[in-house]
């Protein structure tokens, strides 16, 4: 089996799959067949993609995650997508892989370089040695996600750039950029990209929250952004689906908080220039 190799999109593939939801086939998700055959070969046409979430008890993560699934495959009719899960929800990765023969692209639904990316992953590859398979780079930090994140803001309440710059002359406006957290460096340092990216698209103050590791959290950097003066803080929250870390996110606040990244067509656009990138740099 080939190692596994990390990889990153190229923004010269985001054009040539942009159009693949200007222009969408007529087939989605629903015409595909309902039972597949247990072991599936790709070595005769692309790889398969296998979405690889965390997995979550609350059911509406899972709903939305599937609704993402949904994109990607009304999208891209001709691939072989796949969902899995590293643990909570089915099917398990593991599963997935036992189903699969050949090149195989696993894309982690995960916003930064944490022990899930560096460790989980690799090894539940290599359990799978009749997988030739690629593990793409974290979806964050991206440019797509900051346009998501603003979008999600926007829905929220959040007011137009200009407002925003003029408000922020005035010392009024900030945001905490709601993660889950790692004690990884790396993941924190993914953060802190993603939150300057934010900040840049927003013209305010954006600084990491987190949730469950790391510091400070979602309320400490609340309250420390109303002590520098800032009047109205917006919570966005950086989480692929909803669940328990989104709720705490939204409980420490004190003006609005954005939904999740959730099923957005640029995310489904994101996950396609990670597979397509890994795919190429695979065949070169």
């Amino acid at each position: 089996m080939t190692p596994p190799t990390w990889t990153s999109s190229s923004s010269d593939l985001l054009a040539e799959i942009s159009q693949q939801f200007t222009a969408r086939p007529a087939a989605t998700s629903s015409g595909r067949p309902a039972v597949r055959p247990p072991l599936v070969l790709h070595s005769a046409r692309r790889p398969a993609l296998v979405l690889v979430a965390h997995g979550s008890r609350d059911p509406a993560a899972l709903a939305e995650i599937r609704r993402l699934l949904a994109l990607l495959r009304d999208a891209r009719p001709e691939l072989d997508v796949r969902l899995a899960h590293l643990g909570l929800n089915a099917p398990l990765l593991p599963d997935v892989l036992a189903e699969l023969a050949g090149p195989v692209v696993l894309v982690p639904l995960l916003l930064g370089r944490g022990y899930h990316v560096k460790v989980d992953l690799p090894a539940l590859m290599a359990a799978a040695p009749q997988v030739n398979g690629t593990i793409t780079a974290p979806l964050g930090p991206d440019g797509l996600l900051t346009e998501v994140l603003y979008e999600r803001l926007v829905e929220a309440g959040w007011t137009d750039p200009a407002t925003v710059r003029e408000r922020h002359r005035h010392g009024r406006d900030a945001v905490v950029l709601a993660a889950s957290g790692s004690r990884d460096p790396d993941a924190a340092a993914d953060t802190e990209a993603q939150a300057r990216l934010l900040a840049r698209r927003l013209h305010v103050p954006v600084v990491p929250g987190y949730v469950a590791a790391g510091s400070p959290s979602v309320a400490e950097a609340v309250a420390r952004l109303s002590a520098r003066g800032y009047r109205r803080i917006a919570v966005a929250g950086y989480f692929t689906a909803p669940g328990d870390f989104a709720r705490l996110a939204a409980a420490a606040g004190d003006w609005l908080t954005s939904a999740p990244l959730g099923a957005h067509e640029l995310m489904a656009r994101l996950v396609l220039a990670r597979y397509e990138h890994s795919r190429l740099r695979t065949a070169a």
